[in-house]
């Protein structure tokens, strides 16, 4: 991509995004989401996908894909800017945006209807939704990839979004694209392939 236009927060651009995060965070309390896993522990990450403490903890296998939301959410920006011209919207607010999708999806996902969903069709059995702690950390990890995106070569963010994703399929059967299409549209064959792992 060529860099004509800074995609960089600035200043104010932080306090948006962190305002916006702030602002998520208090409508997942709202929600009646647990704030930490419920037995008082907190680590800084945890392995087992198949565990009450998957998507309970600081980070874990999927926050991977949440930085690669970073990097969809970057490129999705610069499409918006370079390419299209958006004047309506300073660039400076791209990353407060990004948060504001990345955080809409963190409520959604910790909806009933998302959270039934992923029982009934993922191999996320026993899983109960996230921590608001967990949702924190996922909407961090999408500015680590929005911010690296923002410095790194196209070709190297293409790279690195690659290999988290074979790096966490080879890992846990999982990934980005593994639990959109589990999703949108399940596969049988893909669920017990997943299992078997």
């Amino acid at each position: 991509m060529t860099r004509g236009i800074s995609l960089q927060p600035g200043r104010a651009g932080w306090i948006a995004a962190l305002g916006v995060a702030l602002g998520i965070v208090i409508i997942l309390l709202g929600m009646a989401r647990p704030p930490i896993y419920p037995c008082g522990t907190i680590r800084l990450w945890q392995g087992v996908v198949e565990s009450a403490e998957n998507s309970q903890q600081i980070l874990d296998w999927y926050s991977f894909s949440h930085v690669i939301h970073g990097f969809l959410f970057y490129g999705a920006a610069h499409l918006l800017w370079q390419r299209f011209g958006l004047k309506a919207v300073s660039p400076a607010w791209a990353l407060a945006l990004a948060v504001l999708v990345e955080g809409s999806w963190e409520i959604l996902e910790n909806s009933p209807i998302i959270i039934d969903r992923y029982r009934a069709v993922t191999i996320s059995w026993g899983y109960s939704g996230d921590s608001v702690l967990n949702s924190f950390s996922d909407m961090a990890c999408m500015v680590l990839g929005f911010m690296f995106a923002s410095r790194a070569p196209v070709r190297v963010t293409v790279i690195v979004a690659l290999a988290f994703e074979l790096f966490t399929l080879a890992m846990i059967r999982d990934n980005l694209t593994l639990n959109v299409l589990m999703l949108a549209w399940p596969l049988e064959t893909v669920r017990q392939w997943q299992a078997a792992g």
